[in-house]
């Protein structure tokens, strides 16, 4: 008798209390979906590449580059395929001794875009990039094939792959191309074109 009489109040809680668990289920469901996009609003990185000088200059450079670079994401693609992912614009700042050719040193910015390939699940996120900026280079246009003068424009392009250490922590691995030209601003006008591998750590918030 005692339990028939405090059956409709357990059933009133019941019914109470069932919405509230199963929102909380979804949300932790959600929460947790390795499928959902992973984008972070703010990354900073330092990375580092080898360089050698090719295409039609005649000296044999060698160079090691230097970058911190600011990312901040602008806008993504969400849905299936290859394509889903993030874009970031970027900004950085240079630093490049040589080792080998006329020049010594070249100090640059650049600002550009870069897009990220994020799969579900994967911790790999393939992407490319590219951008412009200017610079200066202790040019020495008494020798041929150097640099017309100090100050030259950049055109930078790489791509690669990151890896997801933790929520915060990337490590990346890729190829750098690098242009530097002073866009006619002297006669001759000797570019130079850079080549080679680029490692780099990020750090996402």
């Amino acid at each position: 008798m005692t339990f028939l009489r405090l059956l409709p109040a357990l059933v009133a809680a019941f019914c109470s209390a069932a919405p509230v668990q199963a929102g909380n289920d979804f949300a932790s469901r959600r929460l947790s979906d390795p499928g959902q996009l992973d984008a972070p609003s703010w990354e900073i990185a330092a990375e580092t590449a080898y360089l050698w000088g090719s295409l039609a200059n005649p000296n044999s450079y060698e160079a090691g580059a230097q970058f911190i670079t600011a990312r901040m994401r602008w806008g993504a693609i969400e849905s299936d395929g290859f394509m889903r992912g993030y874009n970031q614009v970027y900004f950085l700042a240079m630093a490049q001794p040589f080792f080998r050719g006329p020049e010594n040193f070249y100090y640059g910015i650049s600002a550009g875009l870069r897009y990220n390939f994020v799969q579900p699940g994967s911790r790999f996120t393939p992407y490319i990039s590219g951008g412009v900026g200017l610079g200066w280079i202790d040019s020495h246009a008494e020798v041929f094939g150097a640099q017309g003068q100090d100050f030259t424009f950049n055109i930078l392009a790489a791509a690669g792959v990151s890896y997801k250490v933790n929520d915060r922590l990337k490590v990346t691995v890729g190829g750098l191309y690098e242009h530097f030209s002073n866009a006619g601003q002297t006669d001759p006008n000797p570019s130079l074109n850079l080549f080679g591998p680029q490692v780099g750590v990020t750090y996402s918030f």
